[in-house]
């Protein structure tokens, strides 16, 4: 047996596809087949395979085999961003001022996004961003602290919680929410911004496995663009 990676095994299977050795909407052969084809054990192809289905070429169905998928999906990547990365990014001077950094019950809604019971505290904060000393964004986050309780020790005056969370806390998923919305009198002050004026918002939740990590909205002033790649 051969030590083929499923990096060089999905990349192989790709060419196939692309060649069009198998047909929009066609049958590739099982795991068993191809590890025998490549050499390799059979949880090699199927990594391949699983990563071919995550970029939207195939569709993989329990006992019904892996098919080409009958219009093979581009999917967009979205990456958690580094508030301070993207300020540097311009050739701005990333700073953050903390509003709010309290051990609080959360409201219903947020309960529901962390799926912690009734009565149990997280940790609230609320976070304006800063380029070259002005507002740049505001971020209000709820932080489930039985999942994370390193954040209540972790140093947010000098590394803001979103850092400190992409560089220290992993997570298997998470769901992600794009609007438009009209500030309110609280996020026009913190953002420098008027009253009512249309500002970008994002909604992430985070989890690892069966433990929900945070949910935060993050507001950008208008003007603001994202970037994702296809």
């Amino acid at each position: 047996m051969t030590s083929i990676s499923h990096h060089s095994i999905r990349q192989s299977l790709l060419g196939r596809i692309q060649s069009g050795e198998w047909a929009l909407g066609g049958l590739i052969p099982a795991e068993t087949d191809l590890a025998s084809e490549y050499g390799c054990a059979r949880g090699t192809v199927n990594r391949a395979l699983q990563a071919l289905a995550e970029a939207g070429l195939v569709v993989r169905k329990r006992k019904g085999g892996t098919r080409v998928c009958q219009m093979p999906v581009r999917q967009a990547k979205f990456e958690i961003p580094v508030l301070r990365e993207q300020v540097e990014s311009f050739g701005g001077i990333y700073g953050h001022r903390i509003i709010a950094n309290k051990l609080k019950t959360p409201p219903p809604s947020i309960r529901t996004h962390l799926r912690i019971p009734g009565g149990v505290k997280a940790l609230h904060l609320q976070t304006v961003h800063l380029a070259d000393d002005k507002p740049y964004a505001f971020e209000e986050r709820w932080v489930n602290t039985q999942a994370v309780p390193e954040i209540l020790n972790a140093p947010l005056d000098k590394i803001s919680a979103n850092e400190w969370l992409v560089k220290t806390v992993p997570f298997s998923s998470g769901d992600v929410v794009f609007s438009a919305i009209n500030a309110d009198k609280k996020i026009a002050s913190a953002i420098g911004t008027d009253e009512g004026a249309a500002i970008f918002a994002i909604d992430r939740t985070t989890w690892l496995e069966d433990e929900f990590i945070t949910t935060m909205r993050l507001y950008y002033k208008e003007g603001f663009q994202l970037h994702s790649h296809l």
